[in-house]
């Protein structure tokens, strides 16, 4: 599962939604979205702008946790195990 640290990193900076979106020019409801981790697809523009935003990097905006169950399944339908390629 991706992770969207947009929260920690505004709050670590104690700046508000609204100035974020201020900053980088993105719509209210789409800093809203990330925020919340409601957000399905995210621009490459946007992460470029909040990461210049807020002088962060990459890996501080985003972070991939494994899911509890797999998701991806193998040519036979069966879902993949850990280590199989």
């Amino acid at each position: 599962m991706v992770r969207i640290l947009l929260s920690t990193r505004l709050g670590e900076r104690r700046l508000t939604q609204a100035d974020l979106a201020r900053m980088t020019g993105i719509r209210p409801n789409t800093i809203s979205e990330l925020y919340n981790e409601v957000a399905t697809r995210i621009s490459l523009d946007h992460i470029d702008l909040i990461c210049e935003a807020l002088g962060c990097d990459l890996t501080d905006l985003i972070m991939l946790v494994p899911n509890s169950e797999p998701r991806v399944k193998t040519r036979t339908g069966a879902p993949r195990s850990k280590g199989e390629d």
